[in-house]
């Protein structure tokens, strides 16, 4: 009943999304402006936001390092998977997925390998706080007139993410660096759950030695290092993908659509769908005056590039793997398929012994 609910819930909040998306738009016009775009500087964008995985993977390895060296190939393969998934599985599953395709193919722990995901999204939420606040320090503000208000409420925005990364990064290193806590904390619940009882000390151990970059002053520097031109690449995807629709939006502009379209993803829709689409339409409508029909087309378009061929190549990088979609969504919700679907995540039976 639950998961009905959850999931009534999701529908209703994409529709409410599309909504605000679609309203006041002339259809007729938006299949103009689509069909009046630069297909060259599409592909463009598909090819440059294509590049972005194998960037992700250069990290991801040097994030990997203490736990284990992994082929190139391996992690790219997992990233693909991951993030195909992610785009067709609800709450971005595919962060689950992608640790275990790894570890399956390179014979580590998926704990740790997860770890270093959650080290991950505070990277990725630092860089792009640093591109916005490369933005703001270069935009002036007196060719935006109409956005004065917007500008405040993103600077005010920015720094309250920042100081939340920077809370999370902070707490990441003291678990890290004192895991003997967690510990603590661990074999208290484990007392007072009996289910739990000697399943949670291992997968804390490994967790804590995928975070073992936040520890070192100079890897975390060199990770933050490696953040930063991964997301300028996607803040180039997206503006060749402006361009394409005559939008006149510098490229640092990007870096501002960047923050917007993070907000918009993390809104919990399948595949992103409406909060992609409205985060991208108020970013570029509010402070640089594309008219309403382009922007719903420039989104539409660019939501099309950036997650069509993920899916499609992580489709057919599942099928060379010899994963089907049903142990895929076994995988997501945490049952193993193999056993009936009341197994532990692959995570946890691996911290049992079990391979």
């Amino acid at each position: 009943m639950r998961s009905h609910l959850r999931a009534a819930l999701i529908l209703a909040l994409t529709l409410l999304l599309l909504a605000f998306f679609l309203h006041g738009a002339d259809l007729g016009q938006v299949w103009a402006e689509m069909r009046h775009a630069s297909l060259g500087l599409i592909v463009a964008a598909t090819l440059v936001n294509l590049l972005t995985y194998p960037l992700r993977v250069v990290r991801w390895r040097y994030l990997l390092r203490p736990v284990g060296r992994v082929s190139f190939e391996s992690a790219l393969t997992a990233t693909m998977i991951g993030f195909g998934a992610s785009v067709v599985l609800p709450a971005r599953a595919g962060e689950i997925i992608r640790p275990y395709v790894l570890a399956r193919r390179e014979q580590l722990s998926a704990t740790a390998a997860f770890a270093t995901i959650v080290l991950e999204r505070v990277l990725d939420l630092m860089a792009v706080l640093l591109l916005l606040g490369v933005f703001l320090l270069s935009v002036d503000a007196r060719r935006l007139p109409f956005a004065a208000d917007a500008l405040r409420s993103v600077r005010v925005g920015g720094a309250v993410a920042a100081l939340s990364a920077v809370g999370v990064l902070v707490l990441l290193g003291v678990l890290a660096g004192h895991p003997d806590w967690l510990f603590r904390a661990t074999l208290w619940l484990e007392r007072r759950v009996s289910s739990a009882a000697g399943r949670l000390s291992p997968l804390v151990e490994r967790f804590t030695q995928g975070l073992a970059t936040v520890r070192q002053p100079r890897r975390l520097l060199v990770a933050v290092a490696l953040s930063v031109p991964l997301w300028m690449t996607i803040a180039a995807g997206i503006w060749l993908a402006a361009l394409a629709f005559h939008m006149t939006v510098p490229y640092l502009g990007s870096f501002l659509i960047v923050s917007f379209l993070v907000i918009g993803v993390a809104v919990p829709t399948p595949g992103a769908i409406g909060g992609f689409h409205a985060a991208f339409q108020v970013a570029v409508t509010s402070f640089y005056g594309v008219p309403d029909d382009r922007a719903v087309g420039g989104a539409i378009v660019l939501h099309a590039l950036s997650f069509l061929p993920i899916v499609l190549i992580g489709a057919l990088l599942m099928v060379r793997e010899g994963l089907t979609v049903r142990r895929v969504r076994d995988l997501a919700a945490g049952r193993d398929a193999a056993s009936g679907g009341n197994a532990p995540m692959p995570a946890v039976r691996e911290a049992e012994g079990i391979r």
